[in-house]
């Protein structure tokens, strides 16, 4: 595995250069996707301007898998928000790869499929050796009907049907998806051990398990022999507004067990634009997190920075996952990271937050 490198240089001036895919525009076109202002240069084509990454690369648990601090989540390519281009979406994901990150996470949940097939596109333009790829059994759906299912049959099926999407021989992560809409007993019992016999055949590389509620995560690593899950991807719960992951710190390290952070804007919550009419927190809770916005934004700082920058602090998590089919989105994301993160606001942002830190809801 080579860490690839990015160039975030303000100083330079260069269009984002489109890929060998079809679905690519061609050089020079006026209608090319612009990252001027964020200095983005294609490292594809311009490797030897390659500068130093603002990402750090930590030991994701005991894989031996360094993961870059930021990582892809590749949700947004399979239209989960809003509808996508699907060439803008692939070249999202030339833009993560080539400003040096090189974790990628995705499910066949998302999009109903859609996004492991983008995403497969996209995997075809880069080198195997380029990125980690993460993705998902047990959560299905199609036509907008949801469908669960963690019998060892199908989770071995979908693993067979997610690398073909993706156009990949091997994944090196497989993870249970959103374990609190299984039988937690099946899942411990039937669920990882058939992912386990996948690892041994070296289809999979290394298995984990996702969840919003933490201590589904704790009660399967419980009950399952020791290092049968290597990792934990939970989400919304080591941001601006919870905090609550790092209760659970000590028990996952204890357990060799590394940690994949995701939604570091907390589904929106985070934003300047404001969370989502569907999003399932507390009107309380959404109200704060406006209010945390509105005071960042009078002072100059972006809220969605101080979230991202907040998100990847602390050491102890190997990566935090956001997602976005918009190139231009990923390159700001990355180079939020460039500058130090600002305690002091905070400590603000938190204040505010008040006793609506923490508050959660149930995942949907």
């Amino acid at each position: 595995m080579t860490e690839s490198s990015p160039c975030i240089n303000a100083n330079r001036v260069a269009e984002s250069s489109p890929r060998r895919g079809e679905t690519m525009l061609a050089p020079g076109c006026s209608n090319a996707l612009r990252l001027d202002n964020l200095g983005y240069v294609s490292s594809y084509q311009r490797a030897s301007e390659r500068l130093n990454s603002p990402l750090e690369y930590r030991t994701l648990g005991q894989t031996g898998m360094k993961v870059s601090s930021l990582s892809f989540g590749a949700s947004s390519l399979g239209g989960v928000f809003h509808s996508v281009k699907e060439a803008e979406a692939i070249e999202a994901v030339f833009t993560a790869i080539d400003l040096g990150i090189n974790f990628i996470d995705v499910s066949p949940y998302y999009g109903y499929y859609r996004a492991e097939q983008v995403l497969g596109k996209a995997l075809r333009e880069i080198p195997r050796d380029h990125y980690y790829l993460s993705t998902k059994v047990g959560r299905y759906g199609k036509d907008g009907v949801n469908t669960w299912d963690y019998s060892a049959r199908r989770a071995k099926e979908s693993v067979y049907e997610s690398m073909e999407r993706l156009n990949v021989d091997h994944i090196d992560l497989i993870n249970v998806h959103d374990i609190e809409f299984a039988n937690l007993r099946q899942v411990a019992e039937e669920t990882l051990p058939a992912l386990a016999e996948l690892k041994a055949e070296g289809v999979v590389g290394h298995v984990g398990i996702t969840d919003l509620q933490l201590e589904n995560l704790r009660w399967v690593i419980d009950h399952t022999p020791e290092g049968l899950v290597e990792c934990v991807l939970n989400f919304c719960h080591y941001c601006l507004c919870d905090d609550a992951l790092t209760d659970y710190l000590d028990f996952f390290e204890s357990h060799g067990i590394g940690l994949i952070n995701a939604s570091p804007l907390s589904m929106g919550l985070l934003s300047s634009r404001g969370a989502p009419a569907w999003h399932p927190a507390p009107k309380e809770l959404a109200v704060a997190c406006a209010e945390a916005a509105e005071m960042c934004a009078r002072q100059g700082y972006p809220i969605e920075k101080l979230a991202m920058q907040y998100a990847v602090s602390n050491p102890h998590i190997a990566t935090t996952l956001f997602s976005s089919a918009n190139p231009q989105n990923v390159a700001k994301n990355i180079a939020y990271l460039s500058s130090p993160l600002d305690w002091d606001l905070v400590k603000e942002v938190q204040s505010l937050i008040g006793p609506q830190m923490r508050k959660t809801w149930k995942n949907t």
